[in-house]
């Protein structure tokens, strides 16, 4: 069970993945998936300095993670696949449902377009549809936005 969590977080590396999510799971690497960060350097080595140095980060695009989560799975390295977009999640799943099949939903903000599910998880109506479709496909999809709270179910954010 290399890949420990995969989760949608907007705001990508932050303190509640790294301290609230990578300690208890004993993550030792974090799978930063977005296209934006891949292609920014800058933005890499800011969210370097947001990780303890024994704690790896792999930077990808959505089309080289789509081919790489079969092997991240397979590596003994503990691991967080993280992802700003319920969009490139779907991406992953359909590239590997076995290794993307529990799906948290950590931190989806207001933007306009999406109504409030939760407090810290807001959908627009086609992402609430793109994750019932996972879920009808196998995924297992709860929100929880910290390892202490008790996650919620997919249908439960209708």
């Amino acid at each position: 069970m290399p890949l420990v969590l995969c989760r949608v977080d907007d705001r990508l590396i932050h303190g509640q993945v790294v301290i609230g999510w990578g300690r208890p799971l004993a993550a030792r690497r974090i799978l930063l998936v977005d296209d934006e960060v891949a292609a920014n350097p800058w933005e890499q080595d800011l969210y370097r300095m947001a990780v303890p140095d024994d704690v790896a980060i792999v930077v990808a695009n959505s089309a080289d993670a789509s081919t790489a989560v079969a092997g991240w799975q397979a590596e003994p390295v503990r691991s967080i696949l993280l992802t700003g977009s319920i969009e490139t999640l779907v991406a992953l799943y359909a590239a590997d449902p076995v290794a993307v099949h529990r799906i948290n939903l950590g931190g989806i903000h207001h933007r306009p377009g999406r109504s409030e599910r939760l407090p810290y998880i807001y959908l627009s109506p086609a992402e609430y549809d793109a994750l019932l479709d996972l879920e009808a496909q196998g995924a297992d999809v709860t929100a929880q936005d910290v390892p202490s709270a008790s996650p919620v179910g997919l249908r439960a954010l209708a």
